[in-house]
């Protein structure tokens, strides 16, 4: 027997912006959330103040039961979870669950995964995309398993890649993507109507590794059309990073927006070029031209703004 989507009863479990913009849809198209789950407040930012996470500030505001458990296992918290008696779970951007959490509703637990899976499993698969140059990606939602993104796919929808997207564009129309696909499974599972596929085996994984500031850095020694798409696959969040050695100054550099200027030079890669209007970085096959960055404790800003107070010395370079 179906059930309609007002009875179906649902447990959330999300954290970020991209969690929230699913949990309002399911609201505003009046579906059952009997519950949501969501990362415990952090201390964050400079002044280290408590912050709530995005899906508890949406749930608040909305009236929707909020549960924030330090460890999933924890007894109190399953006995909660228990007692909610979800008929299936929906999980999205959110951290690994364990099997006595998944297994629990009758109908399932959920996973919406903004990639085309089985590629680019884990948690970065957005920015990850974009660095590897893909043309296409799209959502995957997956009956969880006890292994991270392998579960048994049950739809799929896919974009294209534009090559004026970064990574907050695409997370956006993943985002709207990813909405429609959350609705789709929902509507299927309340109609008993629910197909799965096994992911399929492929030659060549690709995984979307958890960023850090080690894989942000710049590589200058790769190609221009590698370093645009190192800066649009972190822009504008965490964003590509670089030194600046200017004399005996190591300055950080984050850089939001580049264009490639593709050129036979015998400059040495790395190699910091000035005129009155732009600031060239020397690559293998051109120049990376410098149009939107920030320098630590400046406010984001384009090259004249920069030029008119900074002097550079004649030995510049990116390290």
């Amino acid at each position: 027997m179906s059930i309609s989507k007002g009875k179906l009863r649902i447990v959330f479990m999300g954290t970020p912006a991209f969690a929230v913009h699913i949990l309002d849809g399911l609201v505003q198209k009046e579906y059952n959330i009997v519950g949501v789950v969501t990362a415990p407040d952090r201390p964050a930012g400079r002044g280290q103040k408590i912050k709530q996470s995005a899906v508890k500030v949406y749930a608040n505001k909305h009236q929707l039961k909020v549960f924030q458990p330090e460890n999933l296992k924890d007894r109190e918290f399953l006995q909660q979870l228990q007692n909610i008696e979800a008929d299936v779970q929906v999980v999205v951007a959110f951290r690994m669950l364990p099997k006595v959490v998944w297994q629990m509703p009758k109908k399932g637990t959920f996973n919406l995964h903004a990639s085309l899976l089985p590629q680019y499993r884990g948690a970065a698969p957005i920015n990850w995309a974009i660095i590897n140059g893909e043309k296409e990606t799209g959502v995957s939602t997956f009956f969880i398993d006890e292994k991270i993104d392998t579960g048994a796919l049950i739809f799929q929808s896919k974009i294209s890649i534009s090559a004026a997207d970064n990574a907050g564009t695409l997370h956006d129309k993943l985002m709207k993507e990813g909405l429609l696909l959350t609705l789709r499974t929902l509507n299927a599972i309340g109609d008993n109507q629910i197909e799965t596929t096994k992911q399929k085996a492929v030659s060549k994984l690709k995984t979307a590794h958890k960023l850090n500031k080690e894989n942000c850095k710049i590589d200058w020694s790769k190609s221009g059309c590698q370093i645009i798409n190192h800066v649009r696959g972190l822009n504008p969040y965490p964003s590509a990073w670089t030194l600046l050695q200017n004399g005996n100054d190591l300055i950080n550099l984050k850089l939001y927006e580049v264009q490639f200027e593709k050129t036979t030079h015998q400059l040495e890669i790395g190699k910091v070029v000035i005129d009155k209007s732009s600031i060239k970085v020397a690559t293998r096959d051109g120049f990376i031209n410098l149009t939107s960055f920030k320098f630590p404790g400046k406010k984001q800003m384009d090259v004249k703004s920069f030029l008119n107070g900074f002097s550079f010395d004649t030995e510049a370079k990116m390290v």
